[in-house]
């Protein structure tokens, strides 16, 4: 299942495609589905049929497994997408029933309700809204298991399915439904799920690009028709003075792909310029049918009319520019509005200076001309305001590409600088308060230190390569690159270092009268447990350092506030360091605790959370993790990643990608309300059972992972081997030049390799044996905290949703195929049965999900295909260990997809 609350799938849906794909199965695809359905009845008889199942499949050949692995997994597809359609269906028919019963919980409507309600006027309701900065951040981490052209054909199927259930539909439109429904499930029977090459950082950025020029652009203008609604319907007696152009969607994208090169060396500033120039295009294209629809709409004749002095005075100013190509510049002779969108598209496609803002302020050019002429609805809702919302939130670069780079290429690129430049010949050498000291110096000086970079290594010159690449591509659109992150940011010195770097590349500048320009903003990324516990530490100095506060003042002016720093928090390795309880606790704490030193120092934050796609690396629904941080962090700014399956889930459809958008939109907005307006009622003592309860679990969780065995053990019986070969993405498992142990080990495959187990380790392991360790007293503290504390609520319904979709005799089979399996899986199975009792006391119930049963029905339904596709990956490793591992290279890349797909999550 995925992270979201989803509804099961619409039976009707489910057997519609089943039953097409069933009715297509012919030949050896037809044995394949009958032993499926063999397999699967005898896996859901009971548990203790699986060691007779695993002896069966041990029967089949080669191909009979990876003709089972390709049904298995086109069922498991048609489900996904049959699951998607139901909760599009099931939000549009709560929405039509919000009608009469008041607004849909989560929506930006019951946000504005409530804060009419709680006597909020509607100039406050707009500048709250107005405030509300919300970045979700596209990555290429790789977690996306499936094909392009596989999710193509899922978008066919769903296309169908929806054209079936029309009412609009005639006999014929159905009939041409049905055929379309039955040429896709046929081509994707016959479609290699498996990439024949791994994505290069170019297909990464086209994936990413196919989400934002689709369902992202069609959503943005959306939510502004939804907030101007709701606006209008809480605040009735100004409804005719608001307009949809006027409307906060709240909601930028930002994006890693091309950008990211931690670990990546892939990623060149070559692939950067190109990324950049791609999304340019992209947006220019898509801005561009939006002026085409506009000049369409916009038919005013000046024979009816005359035209507004300020319209024919831009058109005279841009009387010069070529028409050619742009329409038919004579039939629009007394057409001026018509004629003037022509010359924008004209000057878009041709003239590269003609910035966003430009297009903006000829937009409201035209916009101001429909008012002067009593145009008012034209003016204030359809195309116009849509393309005004459009220019706003996408300007011409669509997403906004972060670069990242790993604190140790930086401290190689300052040794390097600082040696050409005369200044010290052994930086690395110094301690952390002489490399401050250095870096300060030359951060307050406006003398570069080399004129080029021609006498470095690769490696230094390519970091500051790319440098170059966003200075240049920041002089046509200034937003294209806003943020450089640090990874592994320990010490004030890894940001300052960043800074030294920009300096040579022209992005930090000291200006007359001492004063600093930035160009982007420095972001440290804590990581590690120790990283979030010493992040305070870090702060407090960087604010107190004079070259950077004249820093955070320019970010700032850019910011509309006077001092402002984003931060990143990490959940991947943070959850692979420290166990699922420190990592969130010690995430909950470190939020808490930055929050309050950017307070005490006036500085405005925007906290970056590194979210993955499971629960192990900080997934869920992001709206509950947002009302459950601290009170002090609800400051109406944030950002979060959106990784791999999950774009894909989020994104495929634009209901779905509404929905998920406007309860973020509920979240923050309501989130920042009350944390204005109430106060938080965590006391130390929450705080202090929270740290002791992580401690434990942590103790539990290093106990198991630093055992001198287990990596042998968990390399022998996992696919993680398998799963680095797969070529699902353009970035190694492990870091560059590393060698292959945990240590190196990314967070991504870490938790990949568990999932496929369906053990699910990160997402809960080491909770029973801290919550089994609390005495009577501690347990009722947590049976209190539990119904009143929102953060301690969401931490342990995580745990037990990950638990609900853990199978753990299907784990113990992979477990016990090593020799020392017992001394592994049995601490594992022991915890769970610990956490399971305590969860279930604390909650006050009797089963796991009872409160989610839809959920809890989802899972069982699944198990048994899931589990017929466990069994296939047990056996073709043991096949691979016999020696057969290239030759099944490809039966192994397609039954991990195929589980990829039934559990809707990888890493």
């Amino acid at each position: 299942m995925t992270q979201a609350t989803t509804p099961s799938a619409d039976l009707n849906d489910f057997a519609l495609v089943t039953g097409v794909l069933d009715e297509l199965s012919t030949g050896e695809r037809a044995s394949a589905r009958d032993l499926a359905h063999e397999l699967a009845s005898a896996c859901r008889a009971g548990d203790d049929r699986l060691p007779s199942v695993l002896e069966r499949v041990r029967t089949l050949s080669d191909d009979q497994i990876l003709h089972l692995t390709r049904y298995l997994t086109v069922r498991f597809h048609l489900l996904n997408k049959a699951e998607q359609l139901n909760i599009a269906r099931v939000n549009r028919r709560r929405e039509r029933e919000a009608e009469s019963r008041g607004a849909k919980p989560e929506s930006i409507r019951e946000a504005v309700q409530k804060l009419r309600a709680g006597g909020v006027g509607l100039e406050d309701a707009l500048t709250l809204l107005r405030s509300v900065d919300i970045q979700p951040t596209f990555t290429a981490h790789p977690t996306e298991a499936r094909r392009q052209t596989v999710l193509n054909k899922q978008s066919d199927v769903a296309e169908a399915v929806d054209e079936l259930h029309s009412q609009r539909a005639t006999p014929l439109e159905r009939n041409e439904a049905r055929a379309k429904l039955r040429r896709a499930i046929e081509l994707m029977q016959l479609t290699d799920d498996v990439r024949s090459l791994r994505l290069r950082v170019l297909d990464e950025v086209r994936n990413g690009l196919h989400y934002l020029s689709t369902s992202v652009w069609e959503t943005v203008p959306r939510l502004g028709l939804d907030t101007l609604d709701a606006l209008r319907e809480a605040y009735p007696e100004a409804a005719s003075t608001l307009a949809l152009a006027d409307m906060p969607s709240g909601v930028r994208y930002r994006t890693w792909i091309g950008g990211d090169r931690d670990g990546n060396p892939n990623v060149t500033h070559r692939e950067s310029e190109r990324a950049l120039r791609m999304l340019r295009e992209s947006a220019i294209g898509l801005l561009d049918l939006d002026l085409e629809r506009l000049r369409d709409e916009l038919s005013l004749s000046d024979r009816i009319a005359p035209a507004p002095r300020a319209l024919l005075d831009a058109i005279r100013a841009a009387g010069a520019i070529d028409l050619e190509g742009s329409g038919d510049a004579e039939h629009a002779e007394h057409e001026p509005f018509r004629l003037r969108v022509m010359q924008m598209r004209a000057r878009l496609k041709s003239d590269p200076s003609y910035s966003s803002r430009d297009i903006l302020e000829d937009l409201e050019t035209l916009r101001s001309a429909l008012e002067s002429m009593g145009c008012t609805e034209s003016a204030r809702s359809g195309p116009l305001g849509e393309t005004i919302l459009r220019v706003r939130t996408f300007g011409l670069h669509l997403a906004s590409v972060d670069i990242r780079q790993h604190s140790k290429v930086h401290e190689r690129c300052a040794d390097a600088l600082l040696r050409a430049g005369g200044v010290e010949e052994a930086y690395t050498a110094l301690d952390e308060d002489a490399r401050c000291a250095v870096l300060r110096k030359e951060l307050l000086s406006s003398r570069p230190l080399v004129r080029d970079w021609d006498g470095f290594d690769d490696q230094v010159r390519e970091a500051l390569d790319v440098l170059r690449i966003v200075r240049e591509a920041k002089r046509r659109e200034p937003d294209c690159v806003r943020a450089y992150v640090v990874s592994m940011t320990h010490e004030v010195s890894d940001v300052l270092e960043v800074l030294l770097m920009m300096k040579e590349a022209g992005l930090y500048r000291v200006v007359a009268g001492g004063s600093i320009e930035s160009d982007m903003d420095v972001v440290p990324l804590l990581e590690t447990v120790e990283d979030l516990k010493h992040g305070e530490r870090v702060l407090r100095s960087l604010f107190s350092d004079d070259a950077y506060r004249k820093v955070l003042a320019h970010r700032g002016a850019e910011e509309r506030c006077a001092f402002f720093q984003e931060l990143m928090l990490g959940y991947s390795d943070s959850n692979k360091d420290g166990g699922f309880l420190m990592a969130n606790v010690a995430l909950q704490e470190a939020q808490r605790s930055l929050a309050a030193v950017c307070d005490e120092a006036g500085v405005t934050f925007r906290f970056f959370h590194g979210r993955g796609g499971t629960v192990g690396r900080g997934g869920g629904r992001a709206n509950r993790a947002i009302l459950s941080s601290p009170a002090n962090s609800r400051n109406g700014r944030i950002r979060f990643t959106e990784q791999g399956e999950v774009i894909s889930f989020r994104y495929a459809l634009p209901a779905i990608a509404r929905r998920h958008l406007e309860q973020i939109v509920n979240a923050v907005v309501l989130g920042k309300h009350s944390a204005a307006s109430e106060p938080d009622d965590v006391s130390d003592r929450d705080i202090a059972l929270a740290r002791s309860i992580a401690e434990k679990g942590m103790s539990s969780y290093r106990a198991l992972i630093d055992d001198e065995a287990f990596w042998s053990w968990f390399t022998y019986v996992s696919p993680v081997t398998h799963i680095g070969g797969l070529p699902i993405a353009s970035r190694p498992i492990i870091r560059s030049g590393s060698k292959f142990e945990f240590e190196n080990l990314r967070a991504i495959p870490w938790v990949f390799s568990w999932v496929q187990m369906r053990a699910i380790v990160p997402g809960w392991y080491g909770v029973g044996a801290a919550l089994n360790a609390l005495d009577d007293t501690e347990l009722k503290h947590c049976k209190e905290a539990y119904g009143r504390w929102p953060f301690f609520t969401s931490l342990l319904d995580r745990a037990q949703r990950e638990m609900a979709r853990s199978r753990l005799p299907i784990a113990r089979l992979y477990a016990m195929e090593h020799p020392d399996g017992a001394a592994f899986f049995d601490p594992i199975c022991e915890d769970y049965e610990r956490a399971r009792t305590a969860l279930l006391s604390i909650a006050g119930r009797s089963e796991l999900l009872d409160n989610e049963p839809v959920i809890k029905s989802a899972i069982e339904k699944r198990n048994p295909w899931t589990d017929v596709l466990n069994l296939l990956q047990i056996e073709l490793m043991r096949r691979a260990r016999e020696g057969r591992s290239e030759e099944l290279s490809g039966h192994m890349f397609a039954v991990i997809n195929g589980i990829a797909a039934a559990m809707q999550s990888t890493g």
